[in-house]
């Protein structure tokens, strides 16, 4: 029997160091994402929990800090973020005084996205934290295996995936 099939029990008394046997779940992508996906916001909370901050919270501060003036509609669409949750997310972040909203001239549908003053600092301030060389999501890979992973993912999503 192979790691990959099975994974520790959930923790408690009657558990203890017993294991739970998951065949070809074990291997599954979509399962392995998923647990993973897990520990990444587990070790997220542990490192910011004191921030009132959620990790797809940052990714968006990112991705505005990368292109001001992007259009709320491009930034949904790209982080794969439905639009009336988008909406509610940048709310929060404009009440915070991190993030400003603006109707273009040209389109008076659309809404573009920058950080404040203090929105620019609050990123470039965590930007290490985030990305550094102990970053929280790192785990137990190396540097070379965590980019050889961002990598296969990367495939797996497609070359485009941000504009499909």
């Amino acid at each position: 029997m192979s790691r990959a099939d099975t994974l520790p029990a959930a923790a408690n008394a009657d558990a203890g160091t017993a294991r739970v046997e998951l065949g070809e779940l074990g291997t599954s992508l979509g399962f392995m994402m998923r647990i993973a996906q897990l520990r990444l916001f587990e070790r997220f909370f542990e490192r910011f929990g004191g921030l009132d901050l959620k990790p797809g919270e940052f990714s968006l501060l990112w991705v505005i800090h990368l292109n001001p003036g992007i259009r709320q509609g491009g930034l949904a669409h790209a982080l794969r973020i439905k639009p009336a949750h988008m909406t509610k997310l940048i709310r929060k972040l404009e009440e915070q005084g991190i993030v400003t909203r603006h109707i273009p001239d040209d389109d008076r549908r659309s809404v573009e996205l920058t950080l404040t003053e203090p929105g620019k600092r609050f990123v470039e301030e965590r930007q290490a934290d985030f990305f550094g060389a102990d970053d929280y999501h790192g785990n137990a890979l190396t540097r070379a295996e965590r980019l050889q992973l961002a990598e296969l993912l990367q495939k797996y999503c497609g070359p485009d995936w941000w504009h499909e």
